[in-house]
């Protein structure tokens, strides 16, 4: 494959801190970015070399968008499918639709993952509430009542205790198409990030162990603890023929459970990951570098750990206000995200390197 010069100009769908933190990866090769999002607050913009405020939906900011960039890529999956269709027919589009519109719908991407071979928890597709009670009969309880579409970071998520929890679950979620999951016996959570070049060249990290605060990622930490080390050449292995299948290119990433039988498949992220910011100071290549590699088709950087160990926080709320203390820590990386501060948002992540 033809790589893209630098030089090139990267467009970037989102203005959250991911794109902020690809721009940033991009400039460090060389590369120009240009986000486009519809938000008035882009902290993405902060960092892109040019920056275009407009709706997804509109076919004039779209052409304008491909006739200006070279290659596209998006920070988030929850952004309308059609716009990316569209783009893609005018410019690369990395990664492809198709591995977002797997993403983006739940039963779609467990049946996709169970004929890879892979492990999930027991699930049931519900459309109505009576579908919700004849799948609670079949799976049981404890559940989770998951949307079909949307939701990250706990939301579009109702957990169930009993079956007469049914139908105050099913309105909570707004009566929206879903997925019933039955509760998996795990010991640790964790993801494998990977990045795939155009061509099958294809490179992946150390699983880190993620630990969760309601919903949200609170710290993931390397090296993991000797369950998930047992588990991480089948997680692996499934994370490399998902991204085979769908002939991905960029970063992607799968989390896990480490169940009882093996690593049990939650979902897939067709974007840089929370758990893999990490890998800005504590691997040889992070993972927004290798992105960028990805999708402009140079060579993949070494994914090796820079330290013994290496930890990484996330600061939700007010805790990113401990600024001053952490920028005094010794082997302590601060990354705010230029974020007003908000009760329950993540305002950013510090990295250790070295300690605990």
């Amino acid at each position: 494959m033809t790589p893209l010069p630098p030089g090139s100009t990267i467009g970037i769908l989102g203005g959250g801190q991911l794109g902020r933190m690809l721009a940033a990866a991009a400039a460090q090769l060389g590369y120009r970015t240009h986000v486009l999002a519809p938000d008035a607050e882009s902290v993405a913009a902060q960092t892109a070399s040019s920056f275009t405020r407009a709706d997804y939906h509109s076919r004039i900011v779209l052409d304008e968008f491909a006739a200006i960039t070279d290659v596209v890529t998006y920070e988030f999956e929850n952004i309308a499918l059609d716009p990316i269709v569209y783009l893609a027919a005018k410019v690369p589009v990395h990664p492809a639709p198709a591995a977002l519109g797997v993403a983006q719908d739940r039963a779609e991407e467990k049946s996709f993952v169970a004929e890879l071979g892979g492990r999930t928890a027991p699930w049931a597709k519900v459309e109505t509430l009576d579908d919700l009670r004849a799948a609670i009969a079949t799976i049981g309880t404890p559940a989770i009542l998951k949307t079909l579409r949307l939701g990250y970071d706990g939301k579009g998520q109702v957990r169930l205790h009993s079956a007469d929890e049914a139908e105050a679950a099913w309105n909570a979620i707004g009566g929206r198409p879903a997925i019933l999951e039955g509760f998996v016996a795990f010991s640790h959570e964790f993801s494998i990030i990977l990045a795939r070049r155009g061509d099958g060249a294809m490179v992946s990290y150390p699983p880190p162990w993620n630990e969760h605060k309601d919903g949200i990622l609170a710290r993931s930490s390397l090296p993991a603890p000797a369950e998930i080390a047992a588990q991480w050449g089948e997680a692996a292995a499934l994370a490399g023929r998902i991204a085979d299948r769908l002939g991905y290119v960029g970063v992607l990433a799968c989390e896990f459970f480490a169940g009882a039988d093996g690593p049990v498949f939650n979902e897939m992220a067709p974007r840089v990951h929370n758990s893999g910011h990490w890998s800005i100071e504590g691997a040889v290549t992070s993972q927004f570098e290798n992105h960028i590699r990805a999708i402009c088709g140079l060579p993949l950087g070494d994914t090796g750990l820079t330290a013994p160990s290496v930890v990484m926080d996330n600061l939700i709320g007010a805790e990113a206000n401990t600024w001053a203390d952490i920028l005094a820590e010794p082997g302590a990386h601060l990354h705010l995200y230029g974020k007003e501060v908000r009760p329950g948002r993540k305002m950013g992540h510090v990295t250790r390197i070295g300690r605990v």
